[in-house]
């Protein structure tokens, strides 16, 4: 484990001076993260981070082990040793509040076909299914249910000791690449273009079998779903590798908002040459999604959109915000934004309001401005001409972390702890709040002091 000072921003570095990425200056006064920690343990890419608590969390990746660490001080608590290939998913499955024994667990995929369930107070391996006919690639947890479902080439429901409990037949070859829990006992699960609607039915005094259910197929996409996260307790949000943003209703799985074209809006072709003819497509997939009550933040190629739900709208926009794709961002409470790319670095950015004049029209384009393309003509209403004085945003850049030496796969934010960062360079990075940790050093001493009575009080 190494512990380092930082102090710096980013370096151009060879940039031409043309390059529309935003750069920030060597004094980041915004900045707290000017501490940090590298730790190593994985030998291969490590792609997945979890919190388990307060203050720790389990790192695992191509090298098929999971580590448990302390998020505070950066110590190794756990080895977790059991598959033998990459690790495909990882999720925590916690125990139910009625409860009595809170022991934690996680649940690991694996390439090798494998699902293990894992003690994390122990690091015992309390459960193991290979019954697989092919690679889990996603986990999730029904909570008020007690359960688990995988999905692979079949979706399966597992109880907490891994027994199976139900699954669907085959769904595709492609298999299922994404999961999240709805209401109603139901769960949106992302095959290929598709999104199909199960619901898990639990026993019941007439029957005493679990079973799961396909309730409703939704072929709105023209592309393979890369992204599908839940916005709130009203809807869910998918993007696609063609840059379409679609916003459904979480209860009746209808289309509330549909967005497309993050290329430029100059070409306007017909709908078939659109594709073929647009930039690149890894510059308009969109790779993830966070949420707040306001605004769905999407990461689409190397740039950032932010679009407000009220409105229907973008209402910032960082086109490259990154030199490569952005893989993983997340809102923090503070009106921040944290992003982190296929280039190496994570980047801090800030949502700040900024008023039109009265006199300044909005464009009625709005989404051509920001490169986004024309509304879709299947929303159920028309979309209101903007108000001539109606308030947009800009995202600021105020921090720029340079540690990794290869592409950083995602990270997760403790409150209390600061910032981690996982990368294709086997390392762990956690960024510290440089401010709290000489305060926090400083109490230590100031309490080391008074305890052996070498404290003294000036006269």
């Amino acid at each position: 484990m190494l512990r380092w000072l930082i102090g710096g921003g980013r370096e151009p570095q060879g940039l031409a001076e043309k390059s529309p990425l935003q750069t920030i200056g060597e004094e980041q006064t915004q900045n707290p993260y000017t501490e940090l920690i590298v730790l190593k343990a994985h030998h291969d890419i490590v792609r997945f981070l979890v919190q388990l608590d307060d203050y720790r969390f389990a790192s695992a990746g191509d090298d098929g082990i999971v580590i448990v660490w302390n998020a505070q001080t950066g110590e190794k608590l756990l080895e977790l040793s059991g598959h033998t290939q990459k690790i495909t998913a990882i999720i925590a499955f916690p125990s139910l509040e009625s409860c009595e024994e809170k022991n934690q667990v996680i649940l690991t995929a694996s390439a090798d076909r494998t699902v293990i369930v894992w003690d994390c107070d122990t690091g015992r391996q309390v459960q193991r299914v290979s019954c697989f006919q092919s690679t889990v690639k996603c986990l999730t947890v029904l909570q008020r249910l007690d359960v688990c479902l995988s999905g692979g080439n079949d979706l399966c429901v597992w109880n907490r000791e891994l027994d199976l409990l139900c699954k669907t037949s085959h769904l595709s070859d492609t298999g299922v690449s994404a999961l999240i829990e709805i209401p109603k006992n139901c769960v949106v699960a992302a095959i290929g273009k598709e999104l199909i609607i199960f619901r898990v039915v639990a026993p019941t005094e007439e029957s005493l079998e679990w079973d799961i259910l396909e309730v409703k197929r939704l072929l709105d996409h023209q592309d393979n779903i890369l992204s599908l996260v839940n916005v709130n307790d009203l809807s869910f949000v998918t993007g696609s590798h063609v840059g379409e943003l679609i916003i459904w209703d979480i209860l009746d799985w209808t289309m509330q908002a549909y967005e497309r074209n993050f290329w430029d809006p100059s070409l306007q072709l017909d709908a078939q040459q659109e594709i073929k003819l647009c930039q690149k497509p890894n510059d308009i997939s969109i790779h993830h999604f966070t949420c707040d009550e306001e605004n769905v933040f999407a990461a689409v190629g190397r740039g950032l959109y932010v679009y407000n739900l009220q409105m229907k709208r973008v209402i910032a926009c960082q086109k490259t915000a990154h030199d490569s794709n952005v893989l993983h961002i997340a809102k923090l409470p503070n009106r921040q934004l944290i992003s982190c790319s296929e280039d190496g670095s994570v980047r801090i950015w800030e949502l700040r309001e900024k008023q039109h004049l009265p006199a300044e029209p909005v464009p009625t384009g709005f989404f051509n401005m920001w490169g986004f393309g024309r509304v879709n003509k299947q929303a159920s209403q028309p979309v209101k001409k903007q108000q001539e004085n109606a308030t947009s945003c800009s995202l600021e850049l105020i921090g720029d972390l340079i540690g990794h030496s290869s592409s950083v796969e995602m990270f997760l934010y403790f409150e209390d702890h600061g910032l981690v960062t996982c990368s294709a360079d086997h390392l762990i990075i956690l960024w510290k709040n440089g401010e709290r940790e000489s305060g926090l050093r400083s109490l230590k001493l100031f309490q080391k002091l008074e305890k052996n009575g070498d404290l003294y009080l000036a006269v």
